[in-house]
Formats: structure tokens, sequence, C-alpha cells
């Protein structure tokens, strides 16, 4: 009611003020037709002869109606743009004075803009107008529906751009519009929500917000939703839930036991890359119980697959990599990855920082098992890999490629492979470690490094060649 307030004061003051305009020309009108001398028509032409040829047109046009005494529209002659204020009045008069069937019409076209006094009607009843307008549009602005605001039942899982879901609250959003918009305004921004707001966002509220720690019951009912929708932002918010919940030990084995792993499982096949994201993220919590693992074991090759295909480090890549490390942390499932070692190597060399850091440690999970350690070293790799033992990189990728190295370096002398040297070609992970020599070499370079704990870890590896 604020607003309306004062619109309402606004559109008054308007009126009032248009008023006493016109009160004061009303006033100075009448001074001004007291003191007047009207000229005959004569003096009437030589003036207008002294001014422009508009006025002479429009003055001649007129002296030509009256003469014939014709029902003409007298105010294209009073808008003839007239010199002063005595040469209109002077016109209209020899009007009046020419024909009296035009006496009538005289009077009323004042009224409708032909004079000075018609214009300030026409602006007061214009001023009157958008007052009335303003004062109408100002009653609305708190009474207005529809517009989507975001439910304070469901927080924003972070995965997508801009708010996660819709409900309509008219009081509300009505109130904190503050009476700045217009009507045009706002059925422009209905319809730029419309483009910002699919369907499918706005006709769902889901039960619990993503950090709540859940029941059995209540994973049953989310794994439920998750089961039955095809909406990707239901199936996020679904999958985020589920993730925060499978981090803690006692939900790990219900949403296994509520046969929850193969409803998630499921949407590795969908091709929005943000659902896949949620989807590893919530598999790779749920990976921590063993129990768990067997169960997810059976998509592990398909996880696979589309990290190693998917976009060079993104968010779905980095969490299909840490999805596949805590798969590998026991000897358990190791083989079902052999296949791509060579896929791994090539990320190591191409991917950035971070990615380097992951399937680094990847890696290091299968050189920990004698048992992968042929095949791992019989793999082909860039010979551009020797390049990660430079003292340019930082701590972390230092110490983990060190790591490999000395672990495979261990693993060749404990299986016994250095006699079957003759096994392996010049571009596999044998040749580089064990027979090029350049990675020795490269690892003594690194004993003068300023790091302390890096000089240590070189230390121990020269130790043991």
């Amino acid at each position: 009611m604020g607003r309306t307030r004062e619109a309402g004061c606004v559109a008054a003051g308007i009126v009032i003020g248009a008023g006493a305009c016109y009160c004061v020309y009303r006033l100075t009108r009448k001074n001004d037709e007291d003191e007047k001398i009207w000229d005959d028509d004569d003096d009437d032409y030589s003036e207008n002869d002294e001014d422009n040829e508009d006025n002479d047109k429009s003055s001649d046009t007129t002296k030509m109606e009256t003469e014939k005494g014709a029902k003409t529209n007298v105010g294209v002659e009073a808008r003839a743009k007239p010199q002063d204020d005595s040469k209109g009045k002077a016109q209209v008069s020899s009007g009046l004075e020419s024909s009296p069937a035009l006496k009538k019409e005289t009077h009323v076209e004042p009224q409708s803009g032909g004079g000075l006094e018609a214009k300030a009607k026409a602006l007061f009843n214009t001023l009157k107008e958008q007052a009335s307008a303003k004062a109408g549009r100002g009653i609305r602005v708190g009474t207005i529906s529809g517009n989507r605001t975001l439910a304070p039942s469901l927080p924003c899982p972070g995965g997508r751009v801009g708010s996660c879901h819709s409900t309509r609250n008219g009081a509300r959003t009505g109130s904190r519009g503050r009476g700045k918009s217009k009507g045009k305004n706002r059925s422009k921004n209905s319809k730029a929500q419309a483009t910002l707001w699919p369907v499918r966002r706005g006709k769902f509220n889901f039960p619990y917000k993503i950090d709540d720690i859940l029941s059995a019951p209540d994973l049953q009912k989310v794994l439920n939703i998750l089961e039955r929708t095809n909406d990707p932002f239901i199936q996020e918010v679904a999958l985020v839930t589920l993730g925060n919940n499978a981090a803690y030990s006692f939900n790990q084995n219900a949403i296994r036991e509520l046969g929850g792993v193969p409803i998630i499982a499921k949407l590795i096949k969908t091709k929005d890359p943000i659902i896949r994201e949620k989807t590893y993220n919530a598999l790779n919590n749920l990976s921590v119980n063993s129990e768990n693992q067997g169960k997810i074991k059976t998509y592990i090759s398909q996880v696979c697959d589309d990290t190693m295909i998917c976009r060079l480090d993104s968010a779905v890549q980095m969490a299909g990599l840490r999805l596949l490390t805590n798969m590998t942390v026991t000897n358990h499932y190791q083989h079902l990855l052999s296949y791509s070692f060579p896929d791994f190597f090539a990320l190591l060399f191409l991917g950035n920082h971070f990615t380097k850091i992951q399937i680094m440690k990847l890696i290091i999970n299968f050189t920990e098992n004698p048992a992968m350690t042929r095949e791992l070293v019989s793999c082909k790799v860039p010979s551009e890999l020797i390049s990660l033992f430079n003292k340019e990189w930082d701590r972390e990728i230092l110490l983990n490629i060190l790591t490999l190295f000395e672990n495979i370096n261990d693993n060749i002398k404990s299986e016994g492979l250095a006699s079957s040297r003759k096994e392996f070609s010049r571009s596999s992970l044998f040749f580089l470690f064990k027979e090029s020599g350049v990675c020795v070499k490269k690892i003594k370079a690194l004993s003068n490094h300023s790091d302390l704990v890096v000089k240590v870890k070189v230390l121990k590896v020269l130790t043991k060649l």
C-alpha cells in the first residue's frame, strides 16, 4: 500500500500543478483581451507580408474560406505558426465576423487544440490522464502473481547455471519488486523468464535438501524419484543428495541394500555431462565400501571408456578418474582395466596439472600390485613422458612420478623381468624406464632440487638402482 499511496500523491500533485497553470493563463488572457486593439484585414495582410511564407499562406486560406462562408476548420488556421498572440486572434476574429455559420464551430475549436487556450487544456488533460494511469499502475504493483522464486526447501546443487527450482509465490515477489517495474516491463520480464526457466524445472518440488542426512525410508523415496524421472534437473538433485549421503558408512550399506547401485549406475549412459559427473561422484563415495565395489565392478569398463573419450581435463573426466582410482585401491578389479594402460599414459602426458596428478595416483595403484607389472611395462608410452622428471614441475608431480618409477623398478627386480628385456619393444615403458638410461640421468639431476622433500625422495630412489 505504500507504493500505491506514493503514486496517488504524485498524481494529485500533477493535477494541482496543471490546474494552477491553467488559472494563471486564464487571468493573463483576460487582461490581454481588455487591452487588445484589433487590426483590420489590411493591417493584418501588411504584417503578414513582413512575416514568413508559411504565415502568408495560412492567412490567405482563412480569408478565402471566410469570404465564401463555407464550414471549414478554423483550427488549421490557428495552427499556422502565428508570430504573436494578436495575429492569431485577429485571424479568428475575421473569420467570426465574415460568417455567422462559423461562430459555433469557432467556439468549439479552441477546446480541441486550435489556440493557446486549447493547447493548455490539452496539456492539462494529458497530464491528468498520465497521472491517473500512473496511479492505476501503482495500485497493481503489489498484486502481480506468477513470478518464479527459488523454493526455500531446495538449495542449489551447484552443477547448473541459475537457480535450482522455482515455485509460484505472487505476494512475496510483488512486495519485493518495490514498485519500480511498469506494466510493459513486467510483461517483457515474464517472457524472458519463460526462456530461462524450462517447463521441466518448474513443476516439481524436491522433498529434501541435498545436504540432509536421510534415513533408509527417505533414501528409498529418493531412489524411486531417480528411477522414475527423465528430468535431468531432478536427476541431478537426486544424485547429489545420494552422493552426499553415501559419504557416511551407514548410508553406504543402506543404499546398496535398497538396490540403489544399479539405479545410479544406469545414468552412466546419459549424454548429459553434468548427470554423468554427479553419477560418478555418487558411485565414488559408494566405492569406499568393499561390498559396494562388488556391485560397481560391473560398470567399471564402461566408466573407463567414457573417461578416456570425454573432453580432456573436464569435470566428467576428473570424476571418472577418481572413481577408477578408488576401484583400483585393492587388487581385486585391477585386471579389468589392464587394456587401458596405453590410454592412461597418453592422458598422463596430455592432461593438465590436476589430470596428471589424478592419473598418476591411478597408475601408482597398479604399480603396487606386482602381478600387474608385466602388462604395465610392456605397454607403449609416449617418449615425451620423460619430461615429467624436470625440476620445473611442482613437488606433488615430482613425488608421484618418482614413486611410480620406484615401484616399477622394484617390481621388475622382484618379478625377474630384467632378464626378459627382449620381450619389450623400444616404445615400451620398460625400455623408457630401464634400458634407455635417460630416466636415471633425469633423476640424478633432481638431487640438487631446492625442495628438501623432493631431494630426499630422489636419494631414496637412487640407492635402489
